[in-house]
């Protein structure tokens, strides 16, 4: 992708995001992983109300620079492309992040790892999972309501399944169909250690 065309993604992506946190001394990369409906938007925003965190959901990023997205291979790599971009330039301003997004390739999450290192802050990973009955029926309820920022069904989770990886960093697992505090708490201690 040219850099004029990354430059300028990024930043209708950031005229998206509306009001930032406060920016922090030290900022933190909250990177999220999980199939459509295992519940990475409902973690993400619990979070964000124990930490003055900025989510950044890639389906909200995606509708802000596709309308109507296409979900093309090309399109999610452009959009990824400049979530990166953003992801840095937001750290870099001090600005504490959850990225919720599928993240299910090691390869892809190895770019957030770099920029992670490169800027030297803190990253936690977290992966969401549920049951698939619970998924399937997270889904179905969710096609009917207009709210929804993704248009993720059991069809596109099921298609999505073989290409989890594992996360090869540690991590924390979190099924979401359980009480969620306990690995919240775990997570907000990492934090303000």
């Amino acid at each position: 992708m040219e850099k004029a065309q990354l430059v300028s993604d990024a930043r209708r992506l950031s005229e998206s995001l509306g009001e930032l946190p406060e920016p922090a001394a030290e900022p933190v990369l909250v990177v999220i992983s999980g199939l459509p409906g295992t519940g990475k938007s409902y973690f993400s925003k619990q979070l964000a109300e124990r930490i003055p965190f900025l989510v950044l959901e890639s389906d909200a990023l995606r509708r802000a620079l596709f309308s109507p997205p296409g979900y093309s291979s090309q399109e999610s790599s452009q959009l990824f492309q400049a979530i990166y971009r953003l992801v840095e330039e937001l750290l870099e301003r001090g600005i504490p992040l959850i990225l919720d997004a599928t993240n299910l390739s090691e390869r892809l999450r190895e770019r957030l790892y770099s920029i992670a290192d490169r800027l030297s802050i803190k990253l936690v990973l977290v992966r969401v999972e549920a049951p698939p009955e619970v998924v399937r029926e997270r889904l179905e309820r969710r096609a009917g309501d207009s709210d929804s920022r993704s248009d993720a069904d059991w069809a596109v989770y099921c298609k999505m399944v073989p290409s989890v990886e594992r996360i090869r960093r540690n991590h924390y697992v979190v099924d979401t169909s359980r009480d969620i505090t306990p690995v919240l708490d775990k997570i907000v201690r990492q934090i303000n250690r």
